[in-house]
């Protein structure tokens, strides 16, 4: 079957459809919402969120060729992570200035290529959550500065430093492990 056909179906109810459609697209939106929270439990609650969300308003999506449901769905995804974290800890959008130290810049960039993806993936789910929310809107979503500030209401500026710290400390986080696996 092929997407439109898939979607079609699952505007209709069929629960086939939209058990093919989760099966299709759970492993990725499950790595959205984990890399906005850093927890596997609650990444796990927020994918089922995510899913009532998208079967509930799939009528309201258009089809306009080939991605546009992924990015739709994603949308979904990333929305509901970014709920979430407004309303469980808003406080926790932003570190204090004192919990970030500037990071030695990586040497070598070949040395990135023996890095695998998990662990990429678990440094990014280590960072402070304001950094790692801003760090996931700026380099997944390819959010502006300034579209962040109005999501997330904080000024660009705040975004910037953010995003530069979470930056410095992912290098850091790189730069060890690099040393580590040498």
């Amino acid at each position: 079957m092929i997407e439109s056909e898939l979607i079609s179906e699952c505007r209709q109810g069929n629960n086939v459809a939209r058990k093919k459609l989760y099966e299709i697209y759970s492993k990725q939106m499950m790595g959205i919402c984990y890399r906005y929270t850093g927890d596997k439990e609650i990444a796990q609650d927020l994918l089922h969120d995510g899913f009532i969300k998208v079967f509930t308003s799939i009528h309201t999506f258009q089809y306009r060729g080939e991605g546009s449901f992924k990015a739709w769905i994603s949308k979904i995804f990333t929305n509901t992570a970014l709920e979430y974290l407004r309303k469980s800890e808003p406080e926790r959008m932003s570190a204090p200035l004192e919990e970030w130290q500037e990071a030695d810049m990586m040497q070598e960039e070949e040395s990135y290529d023996i890095i695998p993806n998990q662990v990429l993936m678990d440094f990014i789910s280590e960072l402070p959550m304001g950094y790692r929310t801003i760090f996931n809107l700026y380099t997944f979503e390819e959010m502006s500065h300034k579209e962040i500030g109005k999501i997330l209401n904080i000024n660009e500026g705040s975004s910037r430093s953010q995003l530069s710290r979470a930056k410095s400390i992912l290098i850091k986080k790189i730069n060890e492990y690099v040393k580590s696996n040498e």
